[in-house]
């Protein structure tokens, strides 16, 4: 640790007889000022500052910019903020690897160690994104979905098992094992850090910064962490710190305690769409009040997973009993908790009662307020109310029963078991048979019940709840509806544990909810195929249908293609839906279904007390999470079994269609890059609001006759075995192919048509994105991006910066952005440009077909949030000039821009050293 001269703030605190020094709050308080009513979240920012303070990258004037925060609530100041470590899944993990790789291939090229490519803090890495729903509703599904992933991602394992042998500070968690955020609540996290050095053992707030946007799941441990692009979690890794700006601090006040029938995850609801209303991107969420008592540890965890949904960079709780408690049921050490406890009360990070510590602004709940939701169709902050939910699917399909006159007829069967039949008739609905039976598909059938995700699966109440309804819908002899495909996938072991503890296992299964792997599932797009005559049932007639899941992500096109619309819910409100069969069914009111005696069963009849609900959580125990945990790191005899090359430096393989040598550092031991004005720009792409990383990033199914699939198929790959674009991640080849493909994303340039296209302006071609920027690369012309508000929210995938960047953009104009995709772009030398107030694509009558000029760059000129000329030639030759801003923030972004990028400024600097 560095030295502090400025500040004398280094003490001791003695702990069962150990010593630990620390950086003192307090101390620091008597030249910096009155610290106490500073927001938890940010005297967690100020102990890092006082830590790594070494007058060059943190000064004592950062210091006291934070101290003088309390005075205006809002800073301008660029801070260097370096978490204790850094968590990764391995969608978002293996290209990591790779670019470090990469990094590997390149020093040695340049003649330097390539060793020095090296993680300085620990990095964790939870194999949890890769499983998919391919067997269900059988009690072989768990093992027979293992072995296809083990068959589908064998070259991408032993790939992450070379990592892991040939970096230091790296460790893998292997697959089956659970969800990166619930394995990091339940077993990583510690809430204090500790640190060997010079013969002592510092102690310092347990932070972090994780390549998975709800990372922020652990800020409910007390745990200061949030999601970062893969690029600049890389940087991290490498020892550089993290830029960012001082922020505003949103308090949210929580009041009051939940109603009985009243779940978590409808709490969460509410608090997203809320904080969504109240604009928080960028911003820090503090929780506070006294309702936190009443709040389950689990719970604070359902809050803080949805940050990314409601907007804001974490959603910070802070310790307190309850904390410690959690660490006690999880089976951290005696030693861990004590220390937790002692650190907290002596740096004023702890939770007392009647606390009000000083927000930028503030927002409260009356938990007792809150009422059953749902969130959809498409966003997970449209809440909606149980009871509004069909006439909310009434309204997105038009309010109009659709009509159609069109012969359907038969469909010729495929070996898929069954066929579609009949027409599609004036109440959008057909006829299908499946399995020797005819069933009636309609416009609002649920086709999709998933209990899956780190959001709800991380919570025992909402579980057990799920179980419990199970229990008490098979007693009164309800089944789910036979065209709904049904999933149990938990974030964590110790879930199976507590339902066979508690005996809801059988009744589960009984209702098709049999076990289909430990990881993220249906929530990320894994949902796997639904059976063959219900796809052709849904494609002939043109169906509007849906998936109700426990998850945090509904945008369109994720789940699965054909399902349109998409409904968040609680564990329990999952089951009900796959029982009543469609979210046309008001289950605030209407049967579910008929019971065994023939009457009919409503959902409160069938709904557990809180009581029957605390008995149920209280057969989770301690010995579960020891026993889950105890060699988390070993793996099955699968995982085991792979065969790992040992070598400092990946031997790559030419033929690989998962890793491939990505060409990012290819000229790297060349000069900087020159930077200049961009002239003659075609635009790739005209997008509206809310384009996702979804939208831009390659996720989910990959079609035979995109751009994608060909390649594979070029490759020698069957349609079979394409599995999905997260699973390719390592290969730019495929992913630049599917950069700007979801088959959802509408391009205006197309008239808003859904699908990944655009006009080759020259020849008036329609062609697939990937193929038309080929073509602009080939004619030696720039390309731009434009967009409209909140361009790339949603998960931080590097890949839609990495994509954007292959493709040839130089730059992407939005009227705003999400945070981390803005600084993903910046990592990877896209400029990102925000229109001025009041102007933007439709303001300015942009058909997509104009020339662009972006004026005012140089080497010498580019500062942080500097304005920017954009010159706008129209087909008509007439131009226009507005003034655009550029969205690099800060200072060390600069720096990185100029190097083309994060991991490019670290390479050089590693090189020339």
């Amino acid at each position: 640790m560095p030295s502090l001269d400025s500040l004398k703030t280094l003490k001791t605190l003695t702990v069962e007889n150990r010593e630990y020094h620390y950086y003192s709050l307090t101390e620091a308080a008597r030249s910096l000022g009155d610290l106490q009513r500073l927001p938890m979240s940010l005297k967690v920012l100020l102990e890092n500052l006082l830590r790594w303070e070494d007058g060059k990258t943190v000064t004592g004037q950062d210091l006291h910019a934070l101290a003088e925060w309390l005075q205006q609530r809002r800073s301008d100041r660029e801070i260097q903020y370096r978490p204790a470590r850094v968590l990764m899944q391995d969608f978002t993990g293996v290209p990591a690897v790779v670019d470090l790789a990469a990094m590997r291939a390149a020093m040695a090229k340049a003649g330097g160690d390539p060793q020095r490519i090296n993680p300085l803090s620990p990095v964790d890495l939870v194999i949890d994104h890769s499983v998919m729903v391919d067997r269900y509703a059988t009690a072989q599904a768990f093992g027979e979905n293992v072995d296809i992933e083990m068959q589908r991602n064998g070259e991408r394992y032993a790939f992450l098992r070379w990592g892991q042998n040939a970096f230091d500070n790296f460790s893998v968690v292997p697959p089956g094992t659970g969800i990166c955020h619930q394995v990091n609540l339940e077993y990583l996290g510690r809430t204090v850090w500790t640190r060997e050095e010079d013969g002592r053992t510092y102690a310092f707030p347990d932070t972090l910064v994780g390549t998975d946007s709800h990372t922020t799941m652990i800020n409910g441990l007390g745990v200061l962490g949030w999601g970062v692009g893969g690029i600049e979690a890389e940087a991290a890794m490498l020892g550089q710190p993290v830029s960012m700006l001082i922020p505003e601090v949103i308090g949210f006040k929580l009041t009051g305690k939940l109603r009985e029938g009243i779940t978590a995850t409808d709490l969460v609801l509410t608090v997203t769409q809320m904080l969504r209303k109240k604009g928080v991107v960028g911003k820090f969420v503090e929780f506070y009040g006294d309702g936190l008592a009443q709040l389950p540890l689990a719970d604070r965890a359902t809050i803080a997973n949805m940050a990314p949904e409601y907007g804001a960079t974490c959603g910070f709780f802070p310790v307190d009993d309850v904390t410690l408690d959690y660490l006690r049921l999880s089976g951290r050490p005696a030693a861990t908790v004590q220390l937790v406890e002692a650190y907290c009360k002596a740096q004023g990070l702890w939770r007392e009662a009647g606390q009000e510590p000083v927000f930028t602004d503030t927002l409260a709940l009356d938990m007792d307020e809150v009422e059953a939701s749902l969130a959809g169709p498409k966003r997970p902050q449209d809440r909606v109310a149980l009871s509004q939910v069909a006439q909310a699917f009434n309204n997105f399909i038009g309010l109009q029963l659709k009509v159609s006159t069109k012969e359907v007829g038969r469909l010729e069967s495929e070996g898929g078991g069954g066929v579609a039949v009949g027409n599609a008739d004036q109440a959008g609905e057909i006829e299908y048979e499946h399995e020797g039976a005819n069933h009636l598909l309609k416009d609002g059938a649920v086709v999709i019940a998933a209990i899956t995700s780190c959001t709800n699966t991380s919570n025992p109440s909402v579980m057990m709840a799920a179980g419990l309804v199970a229990k008490k819908a098979v007693e009164k002899g309800l089944q789910r509806k036979p065209w709904v495909k049904t999933s149990l996938a938990p974030g964590s072991k110790v879930v199976t544990d507590y339902y066979k503890a508690a005996g809801l296992t059988p009744y589960l299964d009984a209702l098709g909810f049999d076990l289909v792997g430990y990881g993220c599932t249906t929530c990320i797009g894994n949902s796997g195929p639904l059976a063959e005559p219900i796809e052709k049932a849904i494609t002939q007639a043109d169906l509007t249908v849906a998936s109700v899941l426990s998850g945090n992500r509904n945008f369109e096109g994720r789940v699965h293609p054909l399902v349109k619309t998409n409904w968040l819910a609680s564990p329990p409100l999952v089951v009900a839906y796959a029982l009543a069969g469609s979210v046309r069914v008001d289950l605030s009111s209407e049967a579910l279904g008929l019971g065994k005696d023939g009457k009919p069963v409503y959902l409160r009849d069938i709904w557990p007390s809180q009581q029957e609900i605390a008995e149920a959580v209280a057969k989770v125990d301690t010995a579960m999470f020891h026993k889950e945990y105890a060699e988390v790191f070993a793996g099955d005899a699968q995982w085991q079994a792979i065969e790992v090359p040992q070598a400092a430096t990946y031997v790559w393989q030419e033929d690989s269609t998962y890793i491939q040598h990505p060409p990012f550092f290819d000229d790297i031991t060349g000069p900087l890059p020159v930077i200049e004005d961009i002239h003659g720009a075609r635009i790739l792409a005209l997008l509206g609001d809310s384009v996702t990383t979804d939208h831009i990033s390659p996720a989910g199914n990959i079609k035979a006759d995109s751009p994608a699939g060909r390649y594979l198929r070029d490759k020698g790959v069957e349609p079979r075995d394409f599995n999905s674009y997260g699973s390719r991640r390592g290969n730019h080849e495929v992913m630049m192919r599917g950069t700007f493909a979801n088959i959802r994303i509408r391009n205006e340039m197309l008239g808003g048509e859904e699908g990944g296209n655009t006009v080759h302006v020259p020849s008036a071609e329609k062609l697939a994105i990937y193929d038309a920027a080929m073509r602009y690369k080939a004619e030696g012309t720039p390309l731009v991006v434009i967009a409209g508000q909140e361009y790339g929210t949603g998960s931080s995938r590097d890949w839609a910066a990495k994509g954007t960047n292959l493709l040839g953009v130089k730059a992407v104009l939005a009227e705003s952005f999400e945070r981390i995709h803005r600084s993903n772009l910046v990592g990877m030398g896209v400029l990102p440009l925000q229109f001025a107030e009041g102007q933007t694509r439709k303001t300015l009558g942009l058909t997509g077909h104009e020339r662009i000029d972006i004026l005012g760059l140089s080497q010498t000129q580019v500062q942080p949030r500097m304005t920017l000329t954009l010159h706008i030639t129209r087909e008509d030759a007439s131009t226009q000039q507005i003034q655009v801003l550029c969205r690099i923030d800060t200072l060390n972004e600069v720096e990185y821009f100029k190097a083309g990028g994060i991991l490019h400024y670290v390479l050089r600097q590693l090189i020339a050293s």
